[in-house]
């Protein structure tokens, strides 16, 4: 007899809908387990062989952990925001919301049809206004809060403001953006404009100038992965880097305390340390490189170089600087013999993603035409600018030590800058010695004399005894202080077009506002087209008379 599996499936899972089998109810009899999958994108093609991949696997084991008694929440739902929607949409006309629907119909067919165990009652659209109110209510407690380092979580923004009326922001152990110094007289002399910029600086959410990828065809910011050779992987247009008015989320202020976290959950030692890997902790030295002023620099520029280094010790080998191509000093320490061709450079550096530009080995570079002064040995080092360097990590510059660190050798070797060993027996004939121990040497010296007074002596000291002596001259001197970094950078968010929800925003004299809970969800309007405007705004700047009223005024 054969097993007609097309009729007893469909007979059983029928079965099953009229006896809400998978359907879940609190039940405090039962000990709890919440299985989640990742929820599909529902796109025109229906599920792809990835899909199931993941959810048998889970299936199966809310399967088990049900028959062993346990309450098992599982349900599933659909990432349905997103820009192929729109895309198809400008193709075919349809409303990206038509279109949504008929794919995720599409999907739960073909997710019925496997049998998976899901309780539908519990179903998710991220397009639903009755989902995303709640997403837009969290995005408005992570604008009015800040990350506090004492207490290792977020508190409200009015604390903070309570605190800057009685004592200013001396002493606050708090995550910002750029270290300020106010008193409360001046909080309190500022308008109203001035303290709201001055809370962007401090809030979870916020808004910041930022370098993305900006696809002036699509009209949207794409992320790294949504880019190739500089053009869109969804319908190959040029995408260039530029700096824009973004949404961002202070993830990084998370850093440490997400480090500690991973001491506290059963994962693989592997997993913990590609997760390590990720978030980047490393100890090392702020310290600043006064620029050498020459004939005609803007008298407003920067009169300094800000750098991050985990390598102190390493600061006699340093023989010139790097600025990231973006970096805000490049514009200030570029002569005007240097301008074309800085220019021309930046230009095509737009074309390249930041993954792009850290998978790629190729020299590349320009002079800015400045010089800068190491404020250890005092000696004078020019300042070039290369797409190897970034800006989000750090300060968008860096102290280059060609004899320890492998794209410093090929860059100097490329553009025949000099090239200083700093540890005894170090081999450069090849390449970088890149070895992080050893005996340090050449420290500095004239006529067997140190070239300065009160001379930082590092010959002769391990590696780490130089570190931690180099740390401690530069604090004692003024130079800089010593301090931790992060590789995780804060995340930028806010990609929307049009097929999204919509920010729970409204401006008033340019500065951001929430609007009020009760009025949430803020729902998308109807625009005519969903393409950009021809003035470079998102489709959502067609919307007509889609405008807010707080209840205030």
């Amino acid at each position: 007899m054969d097993y007609n599996f097309r009729e007893i499936e469909k007979k059983w899972q029928a079965q099953w809908v009229a006896d809400k089998t998978y359907q879940v109810d609190i039940d405090p009899d039962k000990p709890k387990f919440y299985v989640l999958d990742m929820f599909p994108y529902p796109s025109g093609a229906g599920l792809h062989v990835g899909h199931p991949l993941g959810y048998i696997a889970s299936d199966i084991y809310a399967r088990y952990k049900r028959l062993r008694g346990f309450n098992v929440l599982h349900p599933m739902g659909y990432d349905a925001y997103g820009l192929p929607a729109e895309q198809y949409a400008i193709q075919t006309g349809q409303h990206p919301a038509v279109t949504t629907e008929n794919n995720i119909a599409r999907y739960r067919e073909q997710l019925d049809k496997i049998g998976f165990s899901f309780d539908w009652n519990r179903e998710v659209r991220t397009c639903d206004p009755e989902f995303y109110k709640w997403t837009q209510w969290a995005f408005i407690l992570m604008f009015n809060s800040y990350y506090c380092y004492q207490a290792k979580h977020a508190r409200p923004i009015s604390e903070l403001i309570e605190c800057f009326e009685t004592q200013g922001n001396k002493g606050l152990e708090i995550a910002q953006t750029e270290e300020l110094h106010f008193t409360a007289e001046e909080w309190l002399s500022w308008n109203e404009r001035r303290q709201q910029e001055t809370l962007m600086n401090y809030r979870i959410a916020y808004l910041a100038d930022t370098m993305v990828n900006w696809c002036p065809k699509l009209g949207t910011v794409l992320a790294n992965d949504e880019v190739q050779d500089g053009i869109s992987i969804r319908g190959g247009y040029p995408v260039e880097q530029r700096k824009m008015r973004q949404w961002s989320l202070r993830v990084s202020a998370y850093a440490q305390r997400l480090l500690d976290g991973l001491e506290t959950i059963d994962w693989t030692d592997s997993l913990k340390e590609t997760q390590r890997n990720w978030i980047g902790r490393s100890e090392g030295a702020e310290m600043d490189f006064p620029i050498v002023r020459h004939c005609g620099q803007d008298p407003q520029s920067p009169d300094r170089i800000k750098i991050f280094t985990t390598r102190a010790d390493t600061i006699y080998g340093v023989t010139f600087m790097v600025l990231a191509p973006e970096s805000e000093y490049v514009e200030s320490l570029t002569t005007d013999e240097q301008r074309s061709e800085v220019a021309a450079y930046i230009e095509q550096t737009k074309k390249r993603t930041e993954r792009e530009r850290i998978a790629d080995r190729r020299v590349t570079g320009v002079f800015s035409g400045s010089y800068a002064i190491n404020p250890v040995s005092g000696e004078e080092i020019p300042v070039w600018i290369s797409d190897y360097v970034l800006a989000g990590y750090g300060t968008g510059a860096i102290m280059a030590v060609p004899a320890h660190d492998s794209r410093d050798y090929a860059f100097a070797k490329h553009f025949g800058l000099p090239i200083i060993p700093l540890i005894e027996g170090a081999d450069i004939s090849e390449d970088s010695f890149d070895a992080k121990e050893g005996i340090m040497m050449n420290s500095p010296m004239e006529n067997g004399k140190w070239k300065m007074e009160n001379a930082l002596i590092l010959n002769g000291l391990t590696v780490i005894e130089a570190i931690a002596k180099t740390k401690r001259f530069i604090e004692d001197n003024g130079l800089g202080k010593v301090k931790v970094n992060y590789r995780l950078r804060d995340a930028i968010f806010s990609r929307q077009r049009y097929w999204g929800e919509p920010f729970p925003i409204y401006y008033k004299d340019g500065m951001p506002y929430t609007v009020d809970l009760k009025d949430l969800p803020i729902e998308l309007p109807e625009v005519d087209k969903f393409l950009p405007t021809e003035t470079g705004e998102p489709p959502l700047g067609r919307a007509k008379g889609w405008n807010y009223q707080p209840s205030e005024l």
